[in-house]
């Protein structure tokens, strides 16, 4: 097989599963929080409101992460995940319960907004657990030559999901209504699912199985703390999103400051997914592992300028290409840092360190979302979104300064010992 061969991964036909498994997922997780974002800011026109709604996904997301990452070793990947999937169907169909009209207008708003977060809740500890599943399960579908390539494939694939989810949303906020856009996130979960039963069970790798749960926990911080690299990595990612993200506040600029209704939020929303389908295409045939710090820390550099232009935008369009370049600067960031973990990552520790990761750079949307909405809150929403990037200006300017063999990061080596 070639070495440079963009199309490695794919050739194994339970990885294209996997794939397909993991967008039909991820596009349902984030439609849903934007649907909900659009419902609970129409409910309170309250830009704080929005941050709650991250703040009750990444409470128990972040809470139960290493326990979950603990499970996750112990378990059968494929069974675990197919729970987590069912589990989430379910908080949709709760969901969706609350955006029917004739059922809720018999509730009142506060019932109807309190419901709405006890779900996202919900959401939140499904989620723990689905983080570093997915993680560890697509290490057993593919060779450890091919972990650049499949992991190139998966964060791509993810990116696109996570951003095209959304817009899909927005449009469809205008087209069918809430709940009809609730309906459509229950099918593309019950899809995951059948797609998922196109993988056969795997077996359990760790080789310390019924090992003290706290010994467990403390092993995986030790070795993500003690690996420079992927510390550094999810650090600078956590950083940039945290404050430089401006998602959560897209229903007050497409309502309130640019006026261009659902239709033009999922314009919005939909930019940054063309951006990280460029990267996604151009990530498989030009890989990143040259000069890989310097590629990182450029793309966050440049993601924050892209919110910092977004925040001070009054043109439409303007806006628009600031959000698609966000993608695909936001998209180099995902291919690097998930190249960085699957490499290494030891296979008995995949779970705990997703879970760890996630703690840092999964949950930072939804705990930037709630950063957004505070400091929306405290100085003005447009401050707010220039501020956050500002931030991430600064911390990629620190990081670099700091850390000068973060600068020099090059995986291609170790990519090449993979190959041999």
């Amino acid at each position: 097989m070639s070495k440079n061969d963009p199309y490695q991964a794919l050739r194994y036909s339970e990885f294209k599963y996997f794939l397909l498994m993991r967008f039909a997922l991820v596009f349902a997780w984030s439609m849903q929080f934007v649907v909900i974002e659009w419902q609970v800011y129409s409910l309170t026109k309250d830009p704080l409101s929005l941050g709650i709604i991250g703040l009750m996904e990444i409470i128990p997301a972040v809470s139960m992460a290493l326990f979950a990452g603990h499970i996750v070793d112990q378990s059968e990947k494929k069974n675990l995940l197919a729970k987590c999937i069912a589990g989430f169907s379910m908080i949709s169909l709760g969901m969706q319960a609350m955006t029917l009209p004739e059922f809720s207008k018999s509730l009142s708003v506060n019932t109807v907004l309190y419901a709405l977060y006890a779900l996202v809740f919900l959401g939140g500890l499904v989620r723990a657990f689905i983080t570093p599943t997915v993680f560890s399960l697509m290490a057993l579908l593919v060779p450890k030559k091919n972990y650049p390539n499949a992991s190139t494939w998966s964060s791509s694939i993810w990116q696109m999901a996570a951003v095209s989810g959304p817009a899909v949303g927005g449009f469809a906020i205008g087209l069918i209504g809430i709940h009809g856009s609730m309906f459509l996130v229950l099918g593309f979960a019950v899809f995951s699912l059948l797609l998922l039963t196109r993988i056969e069970k795997k077996p359990i790798l760790n080789p310390k199985i019924g090992e003290p749960i706290m010994q467990s926990l403390q092993e995986g911080v030790r070795f993500v703390f003690g690996n420079k690299t992927i510390l550094s990595a999810i650090s600078l990612d956590m950083i940039a999103v945290l404050f430089g993200g401006a998602m959560a506040l897209l229903p007050v600029f497409a309502q309130d400051i640019l006026k261009v209704g659902s239709e033009g939020f999922g314009i919005l929303r939909a930019a940054p997914a063309v951006g990280s389908f460029i990267t996604m295409v151009l990530a498989a045939y030009i890989p990143l592992n040259k000069n890989a710090g310097i590629k990182l820390l450029a793309a966050v550099f440049l993601f924050g300028v892209c919110m910092i232009v977004f925040g001070l935008s009054r043109w439409f369009w303007v806006s628009v290409l600031a959000m698609f370049f966000s993608g695909i600067f936001d998209g180099v960031s995902v291919v690097i840092r998930q190249t960085i973990l699957q490499i290494q990552t030891p296979d008995h520790m995949r779970g705990r360190v997703a879970s760890v990761n996630s703690i840092f750079v999964g949950s930072s949307n939804e705990l930037g979302a709630f950063e957004s909405g505070l400091t929306a809150k405290l100085m003005g929403t447009i401050p707010a979104v220039v501020f956050g990037g500002t931030m991430t200006l600064l911390t990629v300017t620190l990081t670099g300064w700091l850390s000068p063999s973060f600068r020099k990061l090059d995986i291609h080596r170790e990519i090449e010992k993979l190959e041999d």
